[in-house]
């Protein structure tokens, strides 16, 4: 796409998308949002050709599902801990450490109290649906890869008999599903990604967070999928992993990390709309992009690091599986 004649300097100052980089500035390969179906209702029939969407996801992510990801995933959440059950009469060689003394005082004979796993998790998939996450260079968008990785763990989590629910937001809550087991409501979370259109077109990860933790008093492991682009949640998000199991599965796509050389090229900021004209021919354009490119991931690195969260790099184009399965897997041995 070309505009006017001229080349765009990436400094730092005049960099558009600010602490986010350029990266949701990519006009060129950006997918607009799908026109809402004729005569399409909130809870109306589902039109065939997202039926067929959902099946294929289902198909792909229980292929996946046979692999030893199920395992992996496994390895990592195996429930909350132990939990109370009952007392029961004290036998010699049983733990005196686990002597209830008010029974044993009432009773008049020592009692033990005896505890089980509790095996039960609650997941929620906090998925970004801003207007960037529309943005792929690959064939698939970020927000279809975002919608597969929800899939995933959503099937792994009702494997491992636990509760899963989804939270979609932009710069606002878009979309609450409780947490449930069982297939059908996983196909409803699916579902929900797909047909959602979002009211907002920026990203704040602040409300998505604070929502989490209302409705969710108990701790819980979030996913939060999301590209990060966008800045100030630092505080919110150190807050939110002292209660929830938080894990940041970052998505990026190659053409927010390297600009091709295209001549004049037009970039449009999906979130705000607004257009500029960048000179891609320029190599000192292309290493100020890149260099941008560099420190907004690294800022984002930094930020995650510092608030103690764990991450999941993904890359638009690139095996998903791996880089999670790969996550699982240290994070089991540190276990």
């Amino acid at each position: 796409m070309t505009g006017p004649a001229g080349g765009h300097n990436l400094s730092r100052s005049s960099s558009p998308a600010g602490v986010g980089g350029w990266g949701r500035w990519l006009g060129f390969g950006r997918r607009p949002a799908p026109a809402e179906p004729a005569g399409a209702t909130k809870l109306g029939v589902i039109p065939p050709d997202l039926l067929r969407k959902i099946r294929r996801i289902e198909i792909r992510v229980r292929r996946l599902l046979n692999t030893t990801f199920l395992g992996d995933y496994h390895s990592v959440f195996r429930g909350r801990g132990i939990e109370f059950s009952e007392v029961r009469e004290y036998f010699p060689g049983d733990d005196i450490r686990s002597i209830d003394w008010n029974v044993t005082a009432r009773m008049g004979y020592p009692y033990i109290k005896q505890f089980v796993e509790e095996r039960e998790l609650t997941v929620i998939l906090a998925v970004d649906v801003s207007a960037s996450g529309q943005y792929g260079s690959t064939g698939q968008s970020k927000l279809e890869v975002a919608t597969e990785i929800a899939a995933l763990l959503a099937f792994s989590a009702i494997r491992n008999n636990d509760k899963v629910g989804l939270l979609a937001f932009t710069d606002r809550v878009e979309k609450f599903v409780p947490p449930r087991k069982g297939r059908q409501h996983v196909l409803r979370v699916i579902r929900e990604l797909l047909y959602l259109r979002p009211k907002g077109r920026g990203t704040d990860l602040g409300p998505a967070l604070a929502y989490v933790s209302r409705v969710q008093r108990r701790k819980c492991v979030v996913f939060l999928i999301s590209d990060f682009l966008t800045s100030g949640y630092e505080s919110t998000l150190r807050v939110a992993g002292r209660r929830h199991d938080v894990i940041a599965v970052s998505l990026t796509d190659p053409r927010e990390r390297e600009l091709p050389a295209a001549g004049l090229v037009t970039l449009e900021d999906a979130e705000t709309g607004a257009v500029t004209v960048v000179d891609a021919g320029d190599p000192g354009v292309r290493d100020a992009y890149r260099r941008l490119a560099v420190e907004a991931e690294a800022k984002r690195i930094g930020v995650l690091n510092s608030v103690g969260i764990d991450r999941v790099d993904i890359v638009n184009g690139r095996s998903y599986v791996e880089p999670l399965a790969g996550f699982f897997r240290s994070r089991a041995k540190r276990n």
